[in-house]
């Protein structure tokens, strides 16, 4: 079993209430062969939602304490994250999910990279807080970028 991002599958979750629909993970979740999560909906957000983003570190950094997920409004919403993660990671145990498949750049779900903390749109090399929880958790995390690669 794959466990994939909603917003991959097509699903109307991300902050500004939209999707990244991926085709083939769509077709993956219809043919019963994924199963889809939305790590920020499960820590307490509803869509939409203001964004937000990893200042002073990365996901790592977050689980250990020593960055926060603000959002543009300076609100921190970091025990929100953490809270998604840890439910991302129940889901993940409970489904013995060979693989994960993650939104990239998502303070959630960037396997790869994130948004720098400035909202300016730069990006940087790190992971969100649910991508960093299932890595150490021993999850295969890649990014639907990845994915195409491997699939295509």
């Amino acid at each position: 079993m794959i466990l994939v991002s909603a917003c991959l599958a097509g699903e109307n979750v991300r902050y500004n209430g939209t999707n990244s629909l991926n085709t083939k993970i769509r077709q993956l979740v219809e043919a019963g062969q994924a199963t889809m999560v939305c790590p920020e909906l499960l820590g307490g957000f509803s869509t939409p939602r203001e964004p937000a983003e990893i200042i002073d570190g990365t996901g790592e950094d977050v689980l250990d304490g020593k960055a926060s997920v603000i959002e543009r409004s300076g609100r921190d919403v970091t025990e929100l994250y953490i809270k998604g993660a840890y439910f991302t990671l129940e889901q993940a145990n409970i489904l013995q999910a060979k693989l994960v498949v993650l939104k990239e750049f998502s303070p959630s779900c960037g396997s790869r990279s994130i948004y720098n903390g400035t909202f300016d749109g730069v990006t940087r090399t790190g992971n969100g807080v649910t991508a960093a929880l299932l890595a150490r958790s021993g999850f295969q995390v890649i990014s639907e970028e990845e994915f195409v690669k491997i699939h295509n």
